[in-house]
């Protein structure tokens, strides 16, 4: 965490809009970013999730804030998101058993082992995602999150809230974010 008495950071943000990240959205996670900088260490580097599209399209935007590189990833969303399977994210929650995604801006924070193997916990910054850290929504890899189930399936299986990516992607996810970096996710 930042100290108390250090000046607030402000994102390095890129000259134009990264490739493949909608502007309004992009503009509202960089706001965030600005918004809870004495919390997010690192500035460098952040995670855009874009739950207007679905499951089947890389969606979970990983974005280097000094070059504008960006790299799309498949991220699936939460099974009480999408009761009916569509594979399309209907409604966020915040509330704890809701097995949904939330919306707003995350940390990442410490690794651990859990039931889904390497896992990363994130704690909510927003009134939108502020349980986060007693629902257990962290970032996972998981099976049903690989790209053979697009290919399979048109769509990805859900996660119980949580930012669940390809098996092979996690380390990815983990070597561009670490700890103290910041991951928005939104809808509209």
């Amino acid at each position: 965490m930042a100290s108390l008495h250090a000046a607030p950071k402000v994102a390095a943000q890129p000259r134009i809009v990264p490739a493949g990240i909608r502007p309004d959205l992009f503009k509202r996670a960089t706001a965030a970013l600005d918004r809870h900088s004495m919390h997010v260490d690192t500035h460098d580097r952040i995670a855009v999730a874009d739950f207007s599209l679905p499951s089947s399209q890389p969606r979970f935007f990983l974005v280097n804030m000094g070059t504008g590189e960006v790299e799309p990833l498949l991220v699936a969303h939460g099974i009480g998101s999408d009761p009916g399977h569509t594979g399309v994210l209907q409604r966020f929650s915040n509330q704890i058993n809701s097995e949904a995604t939330c919306e707003g801006a995350f940390l990442t924070a410490d690794y651990y082992v859990g039931k889904h193997g390497d896992s990363q916990r994130l704690i909510g910054l927003d009134p939108t995602n502020n349980n986060a850290m007693a629902r257990a929504i962290v970032v996972h890899s998981a099976w049903y999150a690989n790209p053979d189930m697009v290919s399979k399936h048109g769509k990805l299986g859900r996660s119980q809230g949580c930012f669940a990516v390809g098996e092979r992607q996690l380390a990815k996810v983990f070597e561009r974010l670490g700890p103290g970096r910041l991951i928005y996710a939104a809808k509209a």
